[in-house]
């Protein structure tokens, strides 16, 4: 049984159209930024690349809407999918962004420091990792919704916690660091980066315990987990970029 609609108003005075959701999902895996990828198993576009997403039931919100199809299309399990921290990135409305119909997509953006190796489930052939500076076309209009997803992310950690969702629970300030560097595609001086970071109230805890070595000839690093802040004061703004060819202490050489 239907509800009846309102006096004057009149539903199929309006031309339907669909709602669908797609996630742009990062990770931070050898040193470098990678984005979750979905083979398409189906027209349009069938074969090419695409992010994760799918169209939203009924009776379902947007969120839901996609930790479902992220669960349906990669095979990741219903504890990964349901803690990633989903951030909503913004809706694309172009009348042509699908050739079926018209269809409005709500984009997330999703981080994780590590996450287990995907594969394809629904209407995906197969989902993987990729280098997020070489997936090449996407489907529809995917690389849209990538490079603003990369932009808000490289955005948002300057004036927020936000690097803290790329490491493990306890991190070192250098792998914190790499994360930076890894975004932004800067090399950051070492001393001034841990300044920063120690000077933001709230953005790293010390954790007891012995420290860790990652790497190197250096002394073993301490260790450090997320603090309660979710705004950073005062920000770490990311330098300017300079000449590939001149020194790398150049990136951020004094305050800002």
């Amino acid at each position: 049984m239907t509800t009846p609609a309102p006096d004057g108003y009149d539903p199929y005075a309006y031309a339907p159209f669909a709602v669908t959701v797609d996630l742009a999902v990062f990770t931070v895996r050898e040193a470098g930024l990678h984005v979750l990828l979905v083979e398409r198993g189906q027209e349009p576009f069938r074969g090419r690349w695409a992010l994760p997403g799918g169209f939203l039931l009924p009776r379902e919100c947007a969120e839901d809407a996609a930790r479902r199809e992220l669960a349906e299309e990669t095979g990741l399990g219903p504890d990964t999918v349901g803690g990633l921290h989903l951030e909503q990135l913004r809706t694309y409305t172009d009348p042509d962004r699908d050739p079926r119909m018209r269809v409005v997509s709500v984009a997330y953006a999703a981080l994780l420091p590590d996450l287990p190796e995907p594969r394809g489930g629904g209407d995906a052939a197969s989902a993987r990792w990729w280098d997020a500076d070489g997936t090449g076309p996407l489907a529809f209009d995917h690389d849209r919704i990538l490079a603003d997803a990369r932009d808000r992310i490289g955005a948002k950690l300057e004036y927020t916690s936000l690097a803290t969702a790329f490491c493990p629970a306890e991190f070192t300030l250098g792998e914190l660091q790499q994360v930076y560097e890894t975004v932004w595609g800067v090399e950051l001086d070492r001393p001034n980066f841990r300044r920063k970071v120690l000077n933001a109230p709230g953005f790293v805890e010390a954790v007891e315990g012995p420290p860790r070595r990652t790497g190197g000839r250096g002394k073993p690093a301490a260790l450090h987990r997320a603090g309660d802040a979710t705004a950073l004061h005062p920000p770490l703004l990311r330098p300017p970029r300079t000449d590939p060819a001149a020194p790398s202490s150049a990136t951020e050489g004094h305050d800002r």
